[in-house]
């Protein structure tokens, strides 16, 4: 009697992808608390980056103003504005210490109420008003020749109808990281200014 022997039956291996192992994901414990950060690097405002003269025909550059409010204001010698030098020196007077400056650009191109050179404006300013805050050369704030510096003040904070300056006496106000915080026209008194200046401080 034949035996029938029983067919042999193969294991296939399973199909299907192989399985890794789980991986856990460390949490650096830096990660967790906050510790071992990299720093982002500060954006510098580029109000830092402008280099002007001053009144004396020396380079003055605008990163040597980091950490203090700006007053940046467009100066006339023979304007109804004029006596706003006296507020403008007294701010000075009294913030100055705080890191507060008053920086004065000589222009001619209203009214032509500023015709004297750099020297008989600084000796105007100094024996009229006591003036002791930084002037610079004169300049153009308005046009193709303007001063690049009043061309981004502007870009910064427009005007009514245009970005361009209408007058005399108008003024931009900096904070203390380079953004441009303010802008005011010729018939804002300088000491209107004063709160501003003491947030522009902080």
């Amino acid at each position: 009697m034949m035996q029938t022997r029983a067919p042999t039956m193969t294991t296939r291996p399973a199909i299907g992808r192989a399985v890794r192992p789980a991986v856990r994901s460390a949490v650096r414990p830096q990660a967790l608390f906050g510790f071992g950060k990299t720093a982002e690097p500060e954006t510098m405002s580029e109000f830092y980056s402008f280099a002007v003269k001053d009144i004396d025909g020396k380079n003055f550059q605008m990163s040597s103003l980091k950490n203090k409010a700006v007053l940046v204001v467009n100066l006339a010698s023979a304007c109804g504005f004029t006596p706003q030098y006296e507020e403008l020196q007294e701010l000075y007077n009294k913030y100055s210490k705080q890191g507060f400056v008053v920086l004065g650009f000589p222009c001619n191109q209203f009214g032509a109420q500023e015709p004297g050179s750099n020297q008989s404006i600084k000796q105007f300013a100094k024996s009229s008003y006591g003036v002791t805050f930084p002037l610079m050369s004169k300049v153009d704030v308005n046009g193709p020749g303007a001063e690049p510096l009043f061309d981004w003040l502007k870009t910064q904070k427009g005007g009514i109808l245009t970005s361009d300056i209408k007058w005399n006496f108008s003024k931009f106000l900096v904070n203390k990281e380079g953004d441009v915080v303010g802008r005011y026209g010729s018939t804002s008194a300088p000491l209107s200014l004063e709160n501003d200046i003491k947030k522009a401080l902080v």
